[in-house]
């Protein structure tokens, strides 16, 4: 098989930091470090939809299956490490799981945290989706993997009671084009697939420097995230949306080359932390920046939406509808910088239905 690289879209330098201020702020111990929920308003969405019910699929590099703060929210997940073309997989999603003698990475449990993390435990962090369950599907190791793992663990997840599918990974500058023929295929296909079963897939738009979203995010069938910094501004990193007629929104990733604090907090393997864990001090969690960590922003926003009974489109053009132009005071307005703008989850889950 002809290996094309998949890298999980992360930067390890990291983040977080506005306070949050409201009333019914939840309790756990490093909310005040996350800023991404107060940029997208998910605090405000919770009275209306928590998304319950609903299952966000991680598929990225595995979830650590026994951390505190995202064991009571995980459903049964798989690996497609090393093993594709195995139609259950190899193992269970776990993050050291699979057929491989590749070092196991941090990156997904990360992922995951943002989405949902157990919420109001008095431990972590709050996810933005705190009712919605998590389902663990390894595709990557510390090395990448292929658009074969990829596909195998989306379809996995599609026929598998995932609502929403994230994609916090991506193809390396300028393969946009290759998924056109053969083998490249195999990712498009999945997330179209997954489409048609009625699963949101949602996609890191990449973190090359580029005007445009990389791969598996350029699908037209998949909403591509963009990052923003805490102040924000898209991150200096991010791809952005350059054509107008894909589905493109932005939500908070890091800045990445500043403070810790300027990034994104959530949850690792305990022992995978890096220096920026020290501003926190409980093992378990660290900060990040990157695409990688805007999309389970999104992702837990369209658990919200799902869980309000809307279908794949109606998710899209809400959230694309409701996001907001930073500064220009505008809703649902493209620009090349935001796409259709950030996420807002309070206007998103207020939107009338239908």
């Amino acid at each position: 098989m002809k290996r094309i690289v998949l890298v999980a879209l992360a930067t390890l330098v990291v983040g977080a930091a506005a306070a949050v201020a409201a009333a019914a702020a939840p309790d756990d111990q490093y909310y005040d470090l996350q800023w991404g929920p107060a940029q997208i308003h998910a605090e405000q969405a919770w009275a209306t939809s928590t998304g319950k019910a609903q299952v966000i699929a991680i598929v990225d590099s595995g979830v650590d299956l026994a951390h505190p703060d995202l064991k009571r929210k995980l459903v049964r997940g798989a690996t497609f490490t090393g093993c594709a073309e195995a139609p259950n997989g190899c193992g269970n999603g776990d993050w050291e799981s699979g057929n491989t003698t590749e070092a196991p990475s941090p990156h997904g449990t990360h992922v995951a945290g943002i989405a949902a993390a157990v919420t109001d435990n008095g431990i972590g962090i709050a996810g933005v989706a705190p009712a919605a369950k998590l389902m663990p599907v390894k595709v990557l190791t510390d090395e990448g993997g292929t658009f074969e793992e990829v596909a195998s663990g989306i379809r996995w997840a599609a026929d598998n009671g995932a609502d929403v599918v994230n994609l916090s990974l991506g193809a390396l500058p300028g393969v946009q084009a290759l998924p056109l023929v053969g083998e490249l295929d195999d990712a498009k296909r999945a997330i179209n697939y997954a489409v048609s079963k009625g699963v949101v897939v949602v996609a890191a738009a990449g973190n090359d420097f580029l005007s445009i979203c990389g791969e598996p995010a350029f699908n037209p069938n998949a909403l591509c995230v963009a990052a923003t910094d805490r102040l924000e501004a898209r991150a200096s990193y991010s791809n952005f949306a350059i054509d107008q007629d894909l589905n493109v929104v932005a939500a908070p990733g890091g800045a990445a080359f500043l403070a810790c604090e300027d990034d994104v907090v959530s949850t690792v393997p305990a022992g995978a932390e890096g220096v920026c864990s020290e501003i926190v001090g409980t093992p378990g969690y660290d900060f990040y920046a990157g695409t990688s960590m805007a999309t389970p922003h999104v992702a837990g926003v369209a658990a919200l939406l799902t869980a309000q009974g809307r279908d794949v489109f109606q998710v899209y053009d809400v959230l694309k509808e409701t996001a907001r132009t930073p500064g220009l005071e505008l809703r649902g307005t493209y620009t090349p910088v935001y796409g259709w703008g950030i996420v807002d989850a309070e206007a998103a889950v207020a939107a009338p239905r239908g």
